[in-house]
C-alpha cells in the first residue's frame, strides 16, 4: 500500500490515506460519482439532510409516519452511495439490480407511509401482498447495512430470525410465524421503528450534520495545534498530542478509525520521528482516538440511546462520564510519558513548535461546541434544537475565518455529507433494532437473563466478566451504536438483576462495545493506524489494549461501586475517588510499561498492578492496602535509581 515511486508526495499522502480508509472504513467505500451526477447525487443527500432537520424540528408527524419515510430515505440513498462490493466502484454507474432493491426497499417503507393510520387500525391480521411488502423492506435495509456497515451484523440479525422462525414461536404454520414476525419487526415499534431508528431520526442525525459543519471550520486542525502548543515540548511531546487530540477531535468524529486516519495521519509520523516504535505510536493514536466515543461532552451515537434507554437527559449521561473519561485518557497519556521517559525520548523544539499567540486568537472555533454545551447542559432547548443552533454558530464563526470559510457551496457540501455521514448508524440502528425486536418477541431475552444469572450465582463480578466477553465479542463485527443497542436489551438487564445500577450497567456494556475497535483479532481502529506506521497490526492491536486498560477496569469499578458515575454519593466520596482512581490508573500503566523512575523488577511491577487496582475499586481499606504497596514501590524505585 505504501511501495513504490513517489512523483509528488503530497498527492500521495492522500492516495495512501484514502487507502487506509477504504480497507478499515466500510463508510469510504461509496460509489464514484463525477460531474452533473455528482452534483445531482449531492442534491439528494442535501435534500435529506434539510428533511431530517424540519421533521424533527417543525412538525409534529405520527411517529409511524416520520420514521418509515427517515428509513425509505436511507435506503434509496444508501444503494446510491453503496456498491454491493469493493471493486464495483465504476464512475457515475449504478446497475440494474441495485435500482430495483432501492425501489422496492424505499417504496416498501413508502407503502408504510402512505397507509399509516389504515395499518395501524388493522390490528395483526395482514393480507398476502403486506407480508410480502414487509419481507421487501427489511431485506433491503438490511443489504444496505451489509454494504455501509459489514457482513457480521447482518449474520446476527438473521441467525436471531432463523431462531425465531424455527424454534422461537409457538404458532404451527410457517405462514403463521411469517406473519407474526413481519407484523412484529415491520409494522410494529419493537423491530425496526423501535427506538434505535427513533433516537437516530430524532437526535443523531442533527449531530452528524453539526459534526459535518464543524469540521468544516477547521476545528480538527485547531486542536493539533493547540495540543502541540500545550504539551507538544514535553518529553514524548508528539505522543502527547495524539492522545489531547484525539480526545479532542473525538468530540466531532463519530467514528474510530475516522479519528485515527484523520489525527494519525499527523502524529504518527511525527512520533516515529521523535523516536516512538511504529506500534506504539499507531496504537497510541487508535487508543486515544477510540477513547473519542467516550469523551464528553459530544460522545458517540450510542450515548443518544443509553439516554432513552435509560429515561434520563442528555446531559445526564454526559456529567456520568466526565470521571471514566479522564481516567481512561489520564492512563494513556502516563502510558505515553514513562514509554519517552524509558526510550529517552524528547520534545519538540520550538521552532517545531506552533506559536501560542495566534493559536489563542483562533479560540473562537469553539464558539458553537460551547453553545452547544451551555443549551444542553442548562436543557435551554431540546438537544435537537441546541444542534440546529450549533451548526448556525459553526457557519458563523467560520466567517473569520478566510481559508475554512463556510460558503454557500460548503454549506451545502456539509449538509451532503451529513446526508451520507448518517446511512451507516441509521442502517446499523434499523438492524439492531430487528435483533433486539427478535429477542423480545421469542422471549429469549428472559432465557439468556435467567441462564447467565444462574451461572454467575450470587457473583457480580461473574456476570460482569461474561457480559463483558458478550460486548467485546459482538464489537468485534457489529458497530458500537449496533452493540450498545443489543447489549441494552440482552445484557445490561442481566447486571441490572444482579443488583448493578440501571445506569451503570448500560454504561458498562457502552464501554467494552467500545474496546472492542482495539481488542485483536478484529481491532479496525489499531490496524488502521498500523497501515499509517507501516507497522505490525496485531503488535499494534495488542499494544494499544495495554495502553487502554483503563477501559478495561473502570467500568468494573463503577458498576461495583457506582460513586465514579455520582450515584448515591458525595463531593466528599467523588474527590477521594478521583485521586485515588488517578493514583491508581499510575501504578498500574506503571506496571504495565515495566517503567517508573527506572526499569521494574517483576515484583515491583506485582505491587504496583496490585496496589493500582486496589485504589481503582473504590474503599476505605483497599485504599491504604494500594497507598502502602504504591508507596513501597516508589520508595524502591527512588533508591536505586539514586545509586
Amino acid at each position: 500500500m505504501f511501495l513504490g515511486k513517489r512523483k509528488n508526495p503530497a498527492e500521495d499522502e492522500v492516495m495512501d490515506l484514502e487507502a487506509v480508509m477504504q480497507k478499515f472504513d466500510r463508510e469510504s467505500n461509496v460509489r464514484i460519482w463525477e460531474g452533473k451526477a455528482k452534483i445531482a447525487v449531492n442534491c439528494i443527500l442535501a435534500a435529506f439532510s434539510l428533511f431530517c432537520i424540519y421533521v424533527t424540528l417543525f412538525t409534529s408527524w405520527l411517529e409511524e409516519i416520520r420514521l418509515t419515510s427517515f428509513v425509505a430515505f436511507i435506503i434509496f440513498i444508501g444503494y446510491l452511495m453503496y456498491p454491493a462490493r469493493k471493486g464495483l466502484q465504476r464512475v457515475n454507474y449504478i446497475p440494474w439490480y441495485d435500482v430495483l432493491l432501492m425501489l422496492c426497499g424505499s417504496g416498501a417503507f413508502l407503502y408504510y407511509t402512505a397507509n399509516a393510520m389504515t395499518i395501524i387500525q388493522q390490528g395483526s391480521n395482514f393480507e398476502w401482498y403486506q407480508i410480502l411488502i414487509g419481507i421487501a423492506g427489511i431485506i433491503s435495509l438490511a443489504e444496505v447495512c451489509r454494504r455501509s456497515v459489514g457482513l457480521p451484523i447482518v449474520i446476527v440479525a438473521a441467525c436471531f430470525v432463523s431462531y425465531a422462525l424455527i424454534w422461537g414461536l409457538s404458532n404451527p404454520t410457517l405462514w403463521g410465524k411469517l406473519n407474526y414476525i413481519i407484523h412484529y419487526l415491520f409494522y410494529g415499534k419493537e423491530g425496526v421503528l423501535s427506538t434505535p431508528v427513533n433516537v437516530c431520526s430524532k437526535f443523531i442525525v442533527v449531530f452528524i450534520i453539526f459534526g459535518a459543519f464543524l469540521e468544516r471550520t477547521g476545528i480538527a486542525d485547531f486542536f493539533i495545534k493547540i495540543s502541540n502548543a500545550v504539551v507538544g515540548g514535553f518529553s514524548g511531546g508528539p505522543a502527547k498530542v495524539a492522545v489531547v487530540a484525539s480526545a479532542l477531535e473525538g468530540m466531532v468524529s463519530g467514528s474510530s478509525v475516522a479519528n485515527t486516519v484523520g489525527s494519525g495521519s499527523v502524529t504518527i509520523p511525527l512520533m516515529k520521528k521523535t523516536g516512538y516504535k511504529g506500534e506504539f505510536a499507531a496504537a497510541a493514536e487508535a487508543s486515544a482516538s477510540t477513547g473519542g466515543q467516550i469523551m464528553p461532552p459530544i460522545m458517540g451515537a450510542a450515548a443518544f440511546l443509553m439516554a432513552d434507554y435509560v429515561g434520563v437527559p442528555y446531559s445526564n449521561i454526559v456529567v456520568r462520564a466526565i470521571l471514566p473519561a479522564i481516567l481512561y485518557f489520564a492512563g494513556i497519556f502516563i502510558a505515553v510519558h514513562l514509554e519517552a521517559k524509558k526510550e529517552g525520548l524528547r520534545g519538540l523544539t520550538k521552532e517545531e513548535l506552533p506559536r501560542f499567540l495566534p493559536l489563542v486568537k483562533q479560540t473562537y472555533l469553539l464558539f458553537p461546541l460551547i453553545i452547544l454545551i451551555y443549551l444542553v447542559g442548562t436543557s435551554t432547548r431540546s438537544i435537537q434544537y441546541a444542534a440546529a443552533i450549533a451548526i448556525v454558530a459553526a457557519i458563523v464563526v467560520s466567517i473569520f475565518n478566510k481559508e475554512n470559510r463556510i460558503t454557500p457551496k460548503r454549506i451545502w457540501e456539509a449538509l451532503a455529507a451529513g446526508g451520507q455521514g448518517t446511512i451507516t448508524v441509521a442502517a446499523a440502528c434499523g438492524v439492531a433494532g430487528i435483533i433486539a425486536g427478535t429477542i423480545t418477541m421469542t422471549g429469549l431475552a428472559n432465557i439468556m437473563i435467567n441462564g447467565i444469572v444462574a451461572l454467575a450465582g450470587s457473583q457480580v463480578i461473574v456476570a460482569l466478566f461474561l457480559t463483558m466477553l458478550c460486548c467485546i465479542v459482538l464489537g468485534m463485527g457489529v458497530p458500537t451504536t449496533a452493540n450498545y443497542c443489543i447489549m441494552a436489551a440482552t445484557c445490561a438487564p442481566i447486571l441490572v438483576r444482579m443488583g448493578v445500577p440501571n445506569i451503570a450497567a448500560h454504561f458498562f456494556v457502552f464501554y467494552f462495545g467500545i474496546v472492542a475497535d482495539l481488542t485483536p483479532p478484529v481491532a479496525l481502529a489499531a490496524y488502521a493506524g498500523a497501515a499509517i506506521a507501516q507497522a505490525n497490526p496485531m503488535k499494534t492491536a495488542l499494544t494499544a489494549t495495554k495502553l487502554a486498560i483503563g477501559a478495561f477496569i473502570v467500568p468494573y469499578v463503577f458498576a461495583l461501586n457506582p460513586a465514579m458515575l455520582f450515584i448515591d454519593t458525595t463531593v466528599w466520596e467523588v474527590i477521594l475517588i478521583s485521586i485515588s482512581s488517578l493514583i491508581g490508573i499510575f501504578a498500574v500503566s506503571a506496571s504495565l510499561e515495566g517503567y517508573l523512575f527506572k526499569n521494574m523488577t517483576w515484583y515491583q511491577r506485582a505491587f504496583s498492578l496490585i496496589g493500582g487496582l486496589l485504589l481503582i475499586y473504590p474503599g476505605a481499606v483497599t485504599d491504604a492496602i494500594g497507598i502502602a504497596l504504591v508507596a513501597i514501590v516508589i520508595i524502591m524505585q527512588k533508591a536505586t535509581a539514586k545509586k
